[in-house]
């Protein structure tokens, strides 16, 4: 059986006993018109046009906020979504190398790294390093990637870098994470450009709201000019601690405004999360039994289902076009419902 005859064969048939429970998939639109511009047409897989094996879902993990469980995210889904028999590569755009080295790729282990890839030195394919988790690759990052903006300030098209890198180096591969900086920069930028779909990682704190409209506003504008094909994944809940009762508070709010987008799943705040890293691992192989491992593994399942939930055309940079589909309230106004849950007006602490 050839690599590609074997991916057709385990594409979401692996058996890693993944809750099912946990998920309920969103309601969609009643409304075919109102349903069709905000979840689109599903498209077959490849596989089923052609015969040929579906090109892999290249997912930009984005928040320009720190700290708000990017790289934990893009780590342990990658290591969840191998539970089940798929081939993952996440790609590093962090100067700051954590998503390498939650993975286990020590520094001597990192010649070429993305800042090789982005400058033309390598190609993308020579710079894959094998994880200590079973079909999880890196594209490994270090320090030099900070100076990346400048080297390329001059240079034309270099927000598609990324996108060219990627073309004809990830066949192999069923899911590509690339782990983006908390900023909005050229690195960001390169993400969404090669990307097709974003998943937003909020931590569970007003703070963390406060520049989501800017994120998806931007995303938007990249859409219109650059990359139509990108859409929204998901938001994902992070960092919630049911002690506090802000947490809960904001959690009702986000699911109030964004309404599908939001992933079911809620990852917990978990020590044990944190503890991961420091082993070079993910927490599916750190504890496996964990309630963040099984947060995460409930997330990757969400995530195989929902498979491009909205596309990013429902933003347009000062409110939701058919947002009332979204929060399924009418007589809400996004705009003021955005600027409620960004400043934490109307409801009590």
């Amino acid at each position: 059986m050839t690599l590609n005859e074997d991916r057709r064969t385990r594409r979401g048939h692996g058996s890693s006993g993944i809750p099912t429970t946990r998920f309920i998939p969103p309601t969609p639109p009643t409304d075919r018109s109102t349903a069709s511009e905000l979840a689109g047409e599903r498209v077959p897989p490849l596989s089923l046009v052609s015969g040929e094996p579906a090109p892999p879902r290249i997912v930009a993990v984005a928040n320009q906020k720190g700290g708000v469980g990017k790289t934990t995210t893009s780590v342990s889904l990658a290591a969840c979504l191998s539970e089940r028999g798929l081939q993952i590569l996440v790609v590093d755009l962090d100067p700051q190398g954590n998503a390498s080295t939650g993975l286990g790729i020590a520094r001597d282990r990192r010649p070429l790294t993305t800042y090789d890839v982005l400058t033309g030195a390598a190609p993308l394919g020579s710079s894959i390093v094998a994880s200590p988790a079973t079909g999880v690759h890196v594209v490994p990052a270090t320090i030099d990637l900070a100076g990346i903006e400048v080297e390329l300030a001059t240079q034309l098209a270099r927000e598609s870098r990324l996108s060219r890198a990627l073309t004809g180096q990830v066949r192999d591969f069923d899911v590509v994470l690339l782990d983006c900086p908390p900023s909005l920069g050229l690195l960001t930028v390169n993400a969404l450009v090669a990307a097709e779909e974003l998943l937003v990682p909020i931590q569970c704190e007003y703070y963390a709201l406060e520049g989501l409209g800017l994120l998806l506003a931007n995303a938007a504008l990249i859409r219109e000019n650059v990359n139509p094909a990108l859409a929204v994944s998901g938001i994902l809940l992070t960092m919630f601690d049911p002690r506090i009762k802000l947490a809960e508070q904001v959690v009702a709010d986000v699911r109030a405004h964004f309404g599908p987008l939001v992933f079911e799943t809620v990852i917990p705040r978990a020590v044990r999360l944190a503890e991961a890293p420091g082993f070079g691992l993910p927490i599916t192989l750190y504890d496996p039994g964990s309630r963040a491992s099984e947060a995460y593994r409930a997330v990757a399942e969400e995530f195989l289902a929902r498979d491009r939930v909205a596309p990013l055309a429902a933003w347009t940079g000062t409110g939701w076009n058919g947002a009332a589909a979204v929060t399924g309230d009418a007589s809400v106004d996004p705009a003021e419902e955005h600027s409620r849950v960004s400043t934490g007006r109307g409801g009590s602490e």
